[in-house]
């Protein structure tokens, strides 16, 4: 009961805007109850003036009853249009608010959980926290509804509501026991359902590369065998629950039985008139749905607490850590940045960067080269705080990156990777992702520069065109042209191209070189290139080796004091002439 007032407490935030109309909600709810309560006792009236022959009161009564019952359609009509508003504005509001909080996780914790984690407690768990009101109103009015002819019983035979109320308990035991069992294997069921949706995340993702490597049988065999495995756990919760429900049936059917021989016993002891036999026979089963949507109501509170505890797990709890920044805020950075001692390693067993340390000055171009896995992408991730170092300190404008707020590292440092992600949507509005405001021209401008202009405007709907999920429908070459493009338009002080080049063929790279040059004196700029070709004209060139520099200047520097970095050029510059 702690945990349910605690987690109320949770879901309660989230029907902000909509209080008023909870609690019109909750006053037709009580209305309902108050004419679901008269009903039955007008209908008992109504039975027994008929079997005492007493006509007019009858038609009198059920006159009456009619009335009644259209007030009840106008509050049932009423209740329903208030459910829904609430539910809709309170499932609004914890979506977004748990997906907001999805994106400041830290992205090891990202890189740690499957897709499938985030997908079903962001999709199912929170339909769950915006509908536990309605459905504490819709059991708790049945109940109380029930109640009332509970207690009408009570009021009639003392010996009939003593033996329903042992009855109702034990059907109550079985339904708890019932309830308890499947909040146990929920838990179990939600983290394997997770996994399969994970997964079919990661084939539709895939499914060009499993197309191309022919691996479909093999990824249909391991999605069979997961669900197969998610299925028959679901068979196991559904057989427990199945033979719960026999048990509890059968003992209500024996039950029934049980009040024909006692209402026969008290009419032949003459404690009791037929009449009022039929009476108390005619709701005998709305006495026994009080077990019922009790059962039900436990259900949904064991549903719902196991929902709010996923969900806060995600929004407020160790066990998903955020990102987290600090308090000082820089409106615009000139762009120097030193990397000072700096360790570090995506898992505690292999460090990537060791005590590395450089520096960069503001419109300086540095060039990051050096054989993969030797933490040049790694650099720039760190620079952007997408992780956080293990050991050392990292400064932009001499100021620890980890007292700066989120603003001013992300909003003055644009990053062009190496495998963009381009969104479902069309080239305007993929650019208008990174800026609300973008104008005609700034848009025009940003892929003129990218080299993308004289393509787009082959386009039949030109930027209007839509690129398809992971922007399938452009070239690898086209796809990093248009994060380019992407990136030039949030004009930030920073500039990393992480391998943005590496898919383009040699005239659009050398375009794509020309446009990083046209930024040279007004950006600081960092290039992690595959190709040496593309860095030659940097300002300096660091050299790293096994998560360290082992040497640093320009191309001729460099060409003349470091003998792999001179192998690697010359080995780049015959490939490219035997092509």
């Amino acid at each position: 009961m702690k945990d349910l007032f605690k987690n109320l407490k949770f879901a309660w935030k989230y029907t902000k805007g909509v209080r008023l109309k909870f609690f019109l909600y909750v006053i037709s709810c009580f209305i309902h109850v108050g004419i679901s309560v008269f009903v039955p006792i007008i209908s008992a009236n109504i039975i027994v003036n008929l079997t005492n022959n007493v006509l007019v009161q009858v038609l009198t009564l059920s006159i009456v009853l009619l009335l009644i019952e259209l007030l009840r359609n106008v509050v049932i009509f009423l209740n329903r249009y208030f459910s829904q508003k609430v539910y809709r504005e309170s499932f609004i509001n914890v979506q977004s608010e748990l997906g907001k909080e999805i994106l400041k996780l830290e992205n090891q914790c990202i890189d740690n959980n499957s897709s499938g984690v985030f997908i079903q407690r962001l999709t199912n768990d929170t339909s769950s926290i915006a509908d536990i009101f309605n459905v504490l109103n819709i059991y708790l009015t049945n109940i109380f509804t029930d109640i009332g002819i509970f207690v009408a019983i009570f009021i009639i035979n003392k010996k009939i509501f003593l033996f329903v109320l042992i009855m109702v308990f034990i059907i109550y035991l079985i339904d708890r026991r019932r309830v308890n069992l499947l909040n146990e294997r929920d838990k179990e069921f939600r983290k394997k359902n997770e996994n399969v949706s994970g997964f079919i995340g990661e084939i539709v993702r895939g499914i060009r590369d499993i197309k191309m490597l022919s691996a479909e049988d093999n990824f249909m065999d391991e999605l069979h065998n997961k669900v197969v495995d998610l299925n028959q756990y679901r068979y196991m919760m559904m057989s427990a629950d199945r033979n719960y429900t026999l048990l509890r049936n059968t003992y209500h059917d024996l039950f029934d039985m049980a009040v024909v021989f006692l209402l026969v016993y008290l009419i032949f002891t003459n404690e009791l008139t037929i009449s009022t036999a039929l009476v108390i026979h005619n709701y005998m089963g709305r006495v026994t749905n009080i077990v019922g949507y009790g059962g039900m109501l436990m259900e949904k509170i064991k549903n719902f607490n196991l929902s709010s505890t996923r969900i806060f797990n995600i929004i407020d709890s160790d066990e998903f850590t955020k990102e987290k920044f600090g308090k000082k805020h820089l409106d615009k950075v000139k762009g120097n940045f030193e990397f000072n001692n700096v360790s570090f390693g995506y898992n505690e067993d292999r460090e990537i960067l060791k005590d590395l340390s450089f520096k960069v000055k503001s419109r300086e171009t540095v060039a990051f080269v050096g054989k993969s896995g030797t933490g040049k992408s790694t650099i720039f991730s760190l620079l952007c705080k997408m992780y956080t170092v293990n050991k050392g300190k990292i400064t932009i404008d001499g100021v620890d990156i980890n007292e700066l707020d989120r603003e001013s590292i992300r909003n003055n440092i644009t990053i062009i990777s190496q495998n963009p992600y381009i969104f479902n949507m069309s080239i305007r509005d993929n650019l208008r992702l990174v800026k609300k405001d973008l104008t005609e021209e700034e848009m025009i401008e940003a892929c003129r520069a990218a080299c993308l202009d004289e393509f787009i405007n082959c386009l039949d709907d030109k930027y209007d065109t839509v690129v398809g999920e992971g922007g399938i429908s452009l070239s690898g070459g086209q796809r990093q042209r248009l994060a380019i493009a992407r990136a030039l338009v949030q004009k930030t002080e920073i500039i990393l191209f992480d391998e943005a080049t590496s898919a383009l063929d040699n005239e659009t790279q050398q375009k794509i070189q020309q446009a990083i040059s046209n930024l040279h004196d007004d950006y600081t700029i960092m290039i992690v290139a595959h190709r040496l070709s593309t860095i030659v004209n940097s300002d300096r060139i660091l050299f790293l080796n096994n998560g360290h520099i082992e040497a640093e200047g320009n191309h001729k520097e460099l060409m003349k004091s470091c003998p792999e970095y001179k192998k690697l050029y010359e080995s780049e510059m015959r490939n490219e002439n035997e092509e």
